[in-house]
């Protein structure tokens, strides 16, 4: 049975991502900083923990759940899914402030960045290392036609540099790092009254990037960024 971890559980991507997961036969640590009802929903198909990316002793917590009494063992993970991200609502030209910077990139870019890190050691003891990243459009340079959304646009730009250098670095261990846009879902990251109407149900996201781009993607693929619909993005 392969195992899977996957952040941002208790609601949205990660929520669905995390339950198609489980009905695909795979064991999953379903992990939240948030563990409230949809997290605790997944118990006991899935295992449930508490984890906050921004927090380098809860990362280390996680790990240690991971690894044998004496630290000496780890368990393979076959698959790691970054899926927890945030946004703000004060994110303008006029309204963004050091403070939105600070919690956009601790949660969107630095937290996916510690948390692999941390968990490398379990990547490399799979015969699968898969890593993605859940990015977004708005991160790519090339594709920027509107602006704003400084803070949300630039974590997911240098979420999207730092995938990539994974990439680099770690394919000749057999490592396959996947930037992944599910497109515009309708979670909680914002408000109902501005959420666009062609947004899609996280269900329908977690489907198509999980039949559309992470179940077939490997080694020759790491470094790239797909959209859910399965066709590559520009940087």
């Amino acid at each position: 049975m392969p195992t899977a971890v996957v952040t941002g559980s208790d609601s949205g991507i990660g929520h669905a991502f995390a339950k198609l997961l489980v009905d695909e036969g795979w064991k999953v640590y379903a992990v939240d900083r948030n563990e409230g009802e949809g997290l605790k929903s997944l118990s006991p198909k899935a295992h449930t923990a508490h984890l906050d990316v921004t927090s380098t002793s809860s990362i280390e917590k996680f790990k240690a759940l991971l690894s044998g009494s004496n630290g000496s063992t780890v368990e393979p993970i076959d698959l790691l899914l970054n899926i927890a991200g945030i946004a703000s609502s004060d994110d303008s030209l006029s309204t963004s402030t050091l403070a939105v910077f600070q919690k956009t990139f601790a949660v969107n870019t630095f937290g996916p960045f510690l948390l692999i890190q941390a968990l490398l050691p379990n990547i490399l003891a799979s015969p699968t290392k898969q890593i993605g990243i859940v990015s977004s459009r708005v991160g790519s340079i090339g594709d920027n036609s509107t602006g704003g959304n400084y803070a949300y646009r630039s974590s997911k730009a240098a979420v999207n540099s730092i995938g990539k250098s994974l990439a680099m670095d770690l394919k000749t261990q057999g490592v396959t790092v996947l930037l992944l846009h599910p497109g515009i879902v309708r979670t909680n990251i914002l408000p109902a009254e501005v959420m666009p109407p062609d947004a899609v149900e996280p269900e329908e996201a977690a489907r198509k990037l999980w039949e559309n781009v992470v179940k077939g993607k490997g080694i020759g693929e790491t470094g790239t960024f797909w959209h859910r619909e399965g066709y590559e993005l520009p940087w």
